[in-house]
């Protein structure tokens, strides 16, 4: 059984499965994180949707790259969770289905190309408390030992 975490179910509501993928990028103790300034300003870990036809690892590294600038490797998974949100970007209800990975940030190639996204680093620490959802801080905080 996959964890749920974040808001309650719309009764009545239809979901569409979104399958994505989602980095935790450690240096020392510091964690690189994307900040998204719409619709609301909030810090995620980054990653995103997986396109058809799309391999999950791919999709990691091309949803890191376009969000933070930073090349990865290593990828490594450590669990998965679900959620259900409504994603204004796509006027769509999602049944969000979020695979989690530690990877080695590589090397800074660029900003990112993603408008609207900021590569930001800060303490793990400080991410565990930060982070826009609580299936993202449930990850953060195992991987940094809180």
């Amino acid at each position: 059984m996959i964890r749920r975490f974040g808001e309650p179910l719309v009764r009545g509501q239809r979901y569409r499965l979104r399958r994505g993928v989602y980095a935790i990028l450690l240096l020392g103790r510091e964690v690189l994180l994307t900040h998204q300034a719409e619709p609301e300003p909030e810090f995620q870990l980054p990653g995103g949707g997986i396109d058809p036809g799309e391999l999950p690892l791919h999709a990691l590294h091309r949803e890191v790259m376009e969000e933070t600038g930073w090349s990865i490797a290593a990828p490594r998974r450590i669990g998965a969770f679900r959620r259900f949100a409504y994603m204004p970007e796509y006027d769509r209800w999602a049944e969000k289905l979020c695979t989690i990975y530690t990877a080695r940030p590589v090397r800074r190639l660029g900003p990112p190309s993603e408008r609207g996204h900021d590569a930001i680093w800060m303490p793990i620490e400080a991410a565990c408390r930060l982070l826009g959802n609580a299936g993202d801080r449930h990850f953060a905080r195992a991987v940094a030992g809180l």
